[in-house]
């Protein structure tokens, strides 16, 4: 197996596309890392990204928010116009792993692990958030949802690379929060995550909302019709029954030791709910 550590985004782009066996790109490298120690683990190459200029660093434009693809995630929470204007996205991050996984994982790592029980994905789609990805054909800007396609599976092409997760500025009155359930209070993946993003206006009615479910399906799973049941509302009870009813029925998940279907769909709703009603507090609404 090969190490390089090039200084720019078009040089590691040339290695990968020049790689005659498989070929992965290390960022934080916790999940890489383990994938490494395992005796199937073949590779011909490993580009390591974090000498790359930017890499690891947060910028703050008119548009919102450019978050390198080697910042950790421990700098997420260290970023008070960040953590102040997605809260539920940083929440969600500084949820991957153990206080020594912060300081190395990422939530570009962890958008192309594509597990689907990745805590910062489905609050990354529910910010409607995008990922600007360098190839050999050049920069290409895409929707977060639609990295992961299905379990350990993306929709990048041989060669591409993330460079940067884009967070949008938000609208005024808008507030986010990502919820998850786990068996042992940290340091577990999810067995159900929920996240919503949402704007009110002036009178506390929810004019846009965006749903998003993690672990429930073999992607983050969006749901349309929680979304509806929001937009339009001032949240009061029937509509939180109806955005926990929606999700419910979205859920698609698998039975495995951690939960069977009936518990993830029930807990898929509870936590729509809550994450709802959170955000909704966040945005200046008053239920």
């Amino acid at each position: 197996m090969r190490y390089e550590n090039p200084t720019t985004i078009e040089n590691a782009v040339d290695l990968l596309v020049g790689s005659e066996g498989p070929a992965f790109v290390l960022a934080g490298g916790t999940d890489l890392l383990v994938r490494m120690k395992a005796d199937h683990f073949d590779a011909d190459l490993v580009v390591d990204l974090k000498s790359i200029a930017g890499m690891d660093q947060i910028h703050e434009t008119a548009d919102g928010f450019v978050i390198g693809a080697a910042v950790p995630c421990a700098a997420l929470g260290e970023h008070a116009a960040l953590v102040a204007a997605w809260p539920g996205v940083v929440e969600a991050a500084n949820l991957i792993g153990s206080t020594q996984i912060q300081s190395r994982c990422t939530i570009s790592g962890n958008l192309c692990n594509a597990s689907p029980a990745a805590d910062s994905v489905p609050a990354m789609v529910a910010a409607n958030a995008h990922a600007r990805i360098v190839g050999p054909k050049g920069a290409r800007t895409v929707a977060v949802v639609d990295i992961p396609t299905a379990p350990g599976k993306t929709s990048l092409a041989k060669g591409e690379i993330i460079e940067a997760v884009l967070l949008p500025k938000p609208e005024a009155h808008s507030g986010d929060a990502y919820l998850r359930f786990t068996p042992r209070t940290e340091m577990d993946i999810a067995v159900v995550g929920a996240a919503v993003s949402l704007t009110v206006d002036a009178e506390g009615t929810v004019q846009t909302a965006r749903v998003a479910l993690g672990a429930v399906a073999p992607s983050v799973l969006t749901v349309d019709t929680a979304e509806t049941a929001l937009v339009g509302s001032m949240l009061d009870d029937a509509t939180l029954k109806a955005v926990e009813a929606a999700c419910a029925a979205a859920s698609n998940p698998i039975a495995d030791k951690r939960g069977t279907v009936e518990f993830r769909n029930q807990v898929a709703g509870v936590l729509g709910r809550r994450a709802a009603a959170l955000a909704y507090t966040r945005a200046g609404g008053t239920q």
